[in-house]
């Protein structure tokens, strides 16, 4: 293995859930490995072993290592604040490709809530060419959002609380060997990491930051979902969320996030594409889209280049990333954009952002 990744693990376990400050010291001395030079830390010898010695388990299993470094980084995920360092999955699956929605909901559904899981994903398949499925491989609906993925033949991952050595729960080991074949399992944790506690909370930000959408089928008044959901709000994610009657305990958490306004209401899946401004199969083009075919001819090469990368991300790019994709001056790259923006064919988002305007 790369001794990049070696030094980076070691980071990892060092700073543990610290995971800004490893970010901060590699970027100071250029490399986690010059950072590694230059720390003290009264365990640092044992962590580089512990660190090699994970080096050699990931070999020896086929498991895949996503440097924060790397340009292959998902970039839904690179885009967020607290983004983990690391990732280490199995499986295959393109992490930035397609659509992501995060599907998330209490442990102990309803039936209706498995029957508003089963045909929000049905439908999603139905309607979308590439769409993925994601969560967290829990009891209840996020088991359930995984089997659905499974039964309509499309990608599903699942983001466990803990190293790629086990599946926990257990029971649900049949659906994630299943998953291998076109979704995979994605974590952050290190082999012999234990599901505690903690663990979830902090996956949970891996649910929501990997998704263009996160939908809250069920939840109660308090619960991980709710988590995830307050990530997702975090990093500028579309939430949505199923209503239900007040008297219900697991429709509470539901009706708190849409009373508030932090989600969407839907009751279907293509309340969540309309929204979402996606393109269904066979779905003619709107008014919108024909109008935005017209200006095209209006714009010079560089800025129809500009536009066909922005219209290809979900989430948008920052204007450093457009400037590497068109390796052009920043100067010209940054004076497209404002003209863009001016005929309303992109927005400037905060942080040096820009989106497509659907």
């Amino acid at each position: 293995m790369n001794n990049k990744y070696i030094y980076e693990i070691a980071l990892s376990l060092l700073y543990r859930n610290r995971l800004r400050t490893a970010l901060q010291v590699m970027r100071e001395y250029g490399s986690a490995e010059e950072a590694w030079r230059h720390l003290e830390a009264p365990d640092k010898n044992e962590t580089l072993r512990k660190a090699e010695r994970e080096a050699g388990w990931i070999e020896e299993h086929g498991i895949r290592v996503w440097s924060i470094t790397d340009e292959d980084y998902p970039y839904r995920l690179s885009q967020c604040p607290d983004r983990p360092l690391l990732l280490y999955s199995k499986g295959n699956v393109n992490l930035s490709a397609g659509h992501f929605v995060s599907i998330v909901g209490t442990r102990r559904p309803t039936e209706r809530g498995r029957e508003l899981t089963e045909a929000l994903v049905r439908d999603l398949a139905q309607q979308l060419d590439e769409v993925t499925i994601v969560s967290g491989g829990a009891y209840g609906i996020d088991i359930t959002a995984h089997r659905a993925a499974l039964k309509q033949g499309i990608p599903t991952v699942i983001v466990p609380a803990h190293g790629l050595d086990r599946i926990y729960p257990t029971a649900h080991r049949p659906e994630a060997i299943a998953a291998l074949e076109k979704g995979g399992l994605l974590t952050e944790f290190v082999s012999g990491t234990e599901p505690v506690a903690a663990n979830f909370v902090q996956r949970n930000r891996i649910v929501a930051g990997l998704a263009d959408a996160v939908v809250v089928v069920e939840s109660k008044e308090k619960g991980g979902s709710l988590i995830t959901a307050r990530m997702a709000v975090d990093y500028d994610r579309e939430l949505f969320a199923f209503p239900g009657r007040p008297q219900d305990e697991n429709a509470r958490g539901c009706n708190q996030l849409i009373r508030t306004n932090a989600a969407c209401l839907i009751s279907d899946a293509s309340q969540l594409i309309e929204t979402m401004g996606w393109t269904t199969r066979n779905t003619p083009p709107t008014p919108r889209q024909t109008q935005i075919i017209g200006l095209m001819d209006d714009l010079s090469a560089p800025q129809q280049t500009l536009l066909q990368l922005l219209q290809e991300a979900e989430e948008g790019m920052h204007i450093n990333l457009l400037v590497m994709e068109t390796e052009r001056p920043y100067g010209d790259v940054a004076s497209d954009l404002v003209m863009l923006e001016i005929q309303g064919l992109v927005k400037a988002m905060p942080g040096g952002i820009y989106r497509f305007v659907r």
